[in-house]
């Protein structure tokens, strides 16, 4: 084995590849030659001497030695950065990079604003802002932050409660014309839903009444959707009603867009939280963008205090 092979500045590079599956685009971003990361690879595997990705014309994978790898590169690169936060903490100089992870349509809304304020705050701050409604591994993935919607169940992580996400039964004024309104609980399962794929029992809807009786409508409907940014456009455009978050529509339904329906009933409210990777979170960096957030995001509509009132199934 040649040890003059590993490098940090290879580790990265291997990193950035295996979370790519691409050469060129580890090569655009990290502005630097494909041929430079082709010679980074190979002089890593040479200096491992175990071939730690599988290539093929159109992808790049780990093998099952490249995938340990990774994830002890990963944690090698969160210690050296680590040290070097603090080292810069002492100088309290707020500058690196913070890596957060936040649910799509959210971040596309309202949390992409925030780190343009948050950044003209704080210049010498990197934020790398991944969007995706998966639940991903925050250590593995070398993500600081990530901002979730929904009961958590990873204890791992260091939790900061913000609030609950409140929502309403929404749809246009167009649809309640040829569709007519609900006007009971009962009534809702009689009309065309929009669905959300990745939401877990989108199919039902858990109502609660002014005097505390909780009651489950079914839902169905002939629109399907990923994505909070499609079941907006599609309620918007009159496919169907829907429960929406309000940092959703709240907009729309200012501009007369979309209307409530069946307001004497509440809908579950859900949690919002900010997770943090405890090692990360005494970092300067981590902790003012970390008190940012909290801060930013209880101002968006619907955000309100988390008091459950029962048992959420």
């Amino acid at each position: 084995m040649d040890d003059r092979g590993l490098s940090l500045e290879r580790m990265r590079t291997f990193v950035r590849v295996a979370e790519r599956g691409s050469l060129s685009a580890t090569a655009r971003d990290l502005d630097i030659g494909q041929s430079t990361v082709t010679r980074h690879i190979n002089e890593l595997e040479e200096a491992v001497g175990v071939p730690l990705l599988g290539r093929t014309t159109r992808r790049v994978t780990l093998t099952e030695e490249g995938s340990r790898y990774y994830t002890n590169c990963v944690q090698i690169l969160r210690l050296v950065e680590q040290a070097t936060d603090e080292a810069r903490d002492a100088r309290r100089v707020p500058a690196g990079a913070v890596r957060l992870s936040c649910t799509a349509a959210l971040g596309v809304m309202h949390v992409t604003q925030m780190v343009f304020e948050f950044q003209d705050k704080h210049p010498d701050i990197r934020i790398e802002l991944n969007l995706t409604d998966e639940r991903i591994d925050l250590a593995r993935k070398g993500v600081d932050i990530a901002l979730r919607l929904g009961p958590i169940i990873d204890g791992a992580m260091k939790l900061f409660p913000i609030g609950a996400s409140h929502r309403r039964l929404v749809g246009s004024p167009d649809y309640f014309t040829r569709h007519g309104r609900p006007a009971r609980p009962a009534e809702f399962s009689q009309h065309n839903y929009v669905m959300m794929s990745n939401v877990a029992g989108s199919n039902q809807l858990f109502l609660t009444a002014s005097d505390g009786v909780r009651m489950m409508v079914a839902a169905s409907g002939t629109l399907v959707v990923d994505h909070g940014l499609a079941a907006r456009a599609a309620l918007a455009a009159g496919r169907g009603l829907g429960p929406a978050h309000l940092w959703l529509v709240q907009d729309l339904l200012d501009a007369g867009k979309l209307e409530t329906v069946l307001d004497a009933y509440d809908l579950d409210p859900v949690p919002v939280s900010l997770l943090v990777v405890p090692e990360r979170a005494g970092i300067a960096r981590v902790r003012l963008l970390t008190d940012f957030l909290v801060e930013e995001i209880r101002k968006l509509p619907g955000i309100r205090p988390y008091r459950p009132r029962y048992n959420q199934t």
